[in-house]
């Protein structure tokens, strides 16, 4: 994994561009940011996760990872929590998909426009945010115990509410 270190968003941009083939990257605007995610990324023990490992929820001192009943069911394009269910977008279903699949792993910014839109995003991310502020009141509609925690300068992910 590469990290890299840069102050401006036109900075972080040429940076992106010049690490584009690199399978892990994560571009951060200081080294405090940088810092707080390889904390992020330490097993209960203080140990660092192994690569490919996923980083759980309760590795980062919350609580915990959403319960098993949190289900998207693709073919009818559903979410589903408990005896509930609710419809979701194509957008909605495929962040979702991400998220739920991979219970308190941290997706990043980076990571979930390619899978969700299918290509690197270097914008402002408003259609992020706009996308998972539509999840999460989805998630309180079905009064489901679990939803989408923002990683400051990293990404989302899952975890109990």
């Amino acid at each position: 994994m590469v990290i890299g270190i840069a102050s401006t968003p036109a900075e972080r941009r040429q940076l992106a561009r010049l690490l584009s083939g690199t399978a892990a990257v994560l571009i951060v605007s200081s080294v405090d940011q940088a810092r707080e995610f390889l904390d992020v990324a330490r097993t209960p023990d203080g140990a660092a996760a192994p690569p490919g490992q996923t980083v759980s929820a309760a590795a980062e001192g919350d609580a915990g990872t959403p319960p098993p009943d949190l289900s998207v069911d693709s073919d009818r394009r559903v979410l589903r929590w408990l005896d509930r269910e609710i419809e979701l977008t194509p957008l909605e279903h495929d962040l979702l998909l991400c998220l739920v699949g991979a219970p308190g792993q941290v997706w990043t910014y980076q990571r979930l426009h390619l899978e969700v839109w299918g290509n690197e995003h270097l914008g402002r991310g408003s259609d992020m945010h706009s996308l998972v502020r539509r999840a999460r009141h989805k998630l309180a509609r079905l009064d489901a115990s679990a939803t989408i925690h923002a990683v400051r300068g990293v990404g989302f992910r899952v975890a109990s509410a």
